[in-house]
């Protein structure tokens, strides 16, 4: 008898249908939408942190009150060129799919759109008066991240040395564990410097002049999904469960 495995470049459906949203919404604002309508989409979408300014006149922006609250979450979905959508998606590709694999569809969603408004959060703390908008999935995908960090450094991880296709059914490690880590404390300060260097314009990825890197978002988004994992996390590990659907072979 042999145990199934599942490819390993096998993306799950919802990270193809995430990677398909984020193309479509990008599509629109090239292609099909104005210059007005791409300002006022901006405007609706796109999460301003001066939006929430109580001495701002009422109506200053679109949206209003709803305006306020889903902008949490749908700033995610723009992105501001080519270069910036695909270095999201180079991200989003390895780091989903470990996620999706290991949480399953509803589970991925709900994860990805709390560390998107974590990311939002952070970046409102740190930037009350902001009047920029604050576009990209980069808070999502940094939360992501931190996730797969929990259980890809495990013997079989995505990280580990089996390289097995099944490396996101390992069991995740403590988050005092995780934390005290080698690999992964080099790892996030590689991380936290790149976000710093290309926060404070030391380093640049491209784009329009002036182009600012919202990096308190990335870190926000980032802590988020490190410390939110075990809440999405399945409490019955996939390995456990696969173990009664394994099929014999001759």
């Amino acid at each position: 008898m042999t145990q199934r495995h599942e490819p390993i470049f096998n993306v799950p459906p919802v990270v193809v249908a995430t990677v398909v949203v984020l193309l479509l919404v990008h599509a629109l604002r090239m292609w099909v939408f104005s210059e007005a309508q791409d300002t006022e989409f901006l405007l609706t979408f796109a999460f301003i942190p001066a939006r929430y300014d109580a001495n701002l006149a009422a109506g200053a922006f679109p949206g209003g009150f709803g305006a306020e609250l889903w902008t949490f979450f749908t700033y995610a979905f723009i992105h501001a060129d080519l270069l910036h959508i695909g270095l999201n998606l180079a991200w989003l590709l390895p780091f989903g799919t470990a996620l999706a694999r290991r949480f399953g569809a509803l589970r991925y969603t709900g994860f990805m759109l709390v560390t998107a408004a974590a990311g939002a959060l952070a970046y409102l703390v740190s930037n009350p008066e902001q009047m920029a908008p604050m576009i990209g999935a980069s808070a999502a995908i940094s939360g992501a991240m931190a996730a797969a960090m929990r259980f890809v450094f495990q013997q079989g991880g995505m990280l580990g040395l089996s390289g097995e296709a099944d490396a996101h059914r390992v069991p995740a490690r403590p988050l005092l564990a995780t934390l005290t880590d080698v690999r992964f404390l080099m790892f996030l300060v590689v991380w936290l410097g790149l976000n710093m260097l290309f926060g404070l314009g030391t380093v640049s990825i491209g784009g329009e002049e002036g182009q600012a890197i919202a990096w308190q978002a990335h870190i926000g988004g980032f802590f988020a999904g490190l410390i939110l994992f075990n809440a999405f996390d399945p409490p019955v590990p996939q390995a456990q469960t696969d173990t009664r659907n394994t099929e014999p072979s001759g």
